[in-house]
């Protein structure tokens, strides 16, 4: 079949096995080019696996470090001549590229929430890698079905307190529009608290203490965003900012726990505003990611997943020397982000934007770009009008 991107709101509904794949191998060859970091991991569980900053984790820890790496993500495959997620054309072309440069890559299809994937994950590493000596949490879900409870969590991106209204803008149209969103209650709060916050990471860690699969030393990361006010209301101040506080108690105990046991460091790095799929979905964000992009890339300080991850193997985690953390003690590499002469500008910049000056005073083309790039659209060297199959079996 012939596969065309489709967008709905937010989200594209279709991907592209060959662009996909081509994507990956941009990414690859980036880590390559910066060389080996000889202090790195060797042995790697990523939870949250297949897209944005996990994946680019495990591409970094395996191109960047030599590692072997075991990957956990919850994938949809092809059906009935439907293409299947992005997530899962990317674990196939990165798996084969690993297995191609003679490095272990398993994957492990299913809900990282439950026991059962702990338990398979623990199985894998027991038989294959013995230990592992780093951790990469990194999921992003919109539910979460609870491991001991069974109840369904789903979580939502409220403000918290009052009613929230500012400018927002529909990528794929382009038409800036003012939004109003309610605030969430207390239920809502503690649903997205359940799905987005630590608790989860912190039963994956206990469970590979108790079934003793962590080496020596072994590190724990997940990953954070603030951002700057104008996004407070809807994120750090929101239900998601709420989680995310959550995720930095868990990592302040399991760096504690861990330490307490002869491991290693558990800690929280604040990364860049992205287009990632969970980014995306975020009211109000997109349009200061177009504003961002804009910014960055005329001062050449633009990142993108890919060399935020390369950048913090190689400048935090990997150096040698200790972490640069903040008064929370956070990593921060949104550092470039957060430089005051770029936002002073988005302050400028933000009151100003309509429908009409969205091209010029905003890089939403580049958005796009990068929003169609996740599912395979725009790479050079692809035919997109050649018929290709859906269908590709997990490796």
């Amino acid at each position: 079949m012939v596969i065309k991107p489709k967008v709905r709101g937010f989200v594209c509904v279709t991907a592209h096995p060959a662009g996909c794949a081509a994507h990956i191998q941009e990414q690859i060859d980036y880590v390559k080019s910066k060389g080996l970091l000889k202090n790195g991991p060797k042995k790697v569980l990523v939870i949250g696996a297949s897209t944005g900053f996990g994946l680019s984790s495990r591409i970094t820890a395996t191109f960047g470090c030599q590692a072997d790496t075991l990957g956990i993500f919850f994938e949809r495959p092809s059906e009935e001549g439907r293409p299947a997620t992005p997530g899962w054309y990317n674990t196939i072309a990165f798996t084969n590229a690993a297995r191609a440069a003679g490095r272990y890559a398993k994957n492990i299809n299913g809900d990282a929430f439950s026991d059962d994937i702990k338990k398979q994950a623990i199985e894998a590493i027991k038989a294959d890698l013995g230990q592992v000596d780093l951790v990469v949490y990194s999921l992003a879900s919109p539910r979460r079905t609870h491991p001991k409870t069974g109840v369904v969590h789903k979580s939502c991106l409220k403000p918290v307190g009052q009613t929230y209204t500012n400018k927002t803008v529909d990528t794929d149209k382009g038409v800036v529009s003012e939004i109003t969103i309610e605030p969430a209650n207390e239920a809502e709060i503690a649903d997205t608290t359940a799905v987005m916050g630590g608790e989860d990471w912190e039963m994956w860690i206990d469970a590979l203490l108790e079934a003793n699969v962590l080496a020596p030393g072994a590190t724990t990361v997940s990953y954070s965003y603030i951002g700057p006010e104008v996004t407070w209301a809807i994120y750090k101040n929101g239900t998601i900012g709420l989680a995310k506080n959550d995720l930095e108690r868990a990592a302040k105990s399991l760096d504690a726990k861990l330490k307490a046991h002869g491991y290693g460091r558990a800690f929280i790095s604040v990364n860049k505003a992205l287009v990632t799929q969970a980014s995306s979905a975020i009211p109000v964000v997109p349009l200061y990611i177009s504003i961002l992009y804009k910014l960055m890339k005329a001062r050449g300080t633009h990142e993108g997943c890919i060399q935020q991850i390369q950048r913090l193997f190689a400048t935090e985690m990997y150096n040698g020397s200790a972490l640069n953390f903040d008064d929370a003690r956070r990593v921060r590499i949104d550092d470039l982000e957060m430089r005051p002469d770029v936002q002073e500008e988005v302050k400028k910049i933000w009151p100003q934007i309509t429908t009409e000056n969205l091209p010029s005073l905003t890089d939403i083309a580049g958005y796009r770009t990068e929003f169609l790039k996740m599912f395979g659209f725009g790479l050079p060297g692809i035919d997109y009008e050649a018929d290709i199959e859906p269908h590709v079996p997990m490796v």
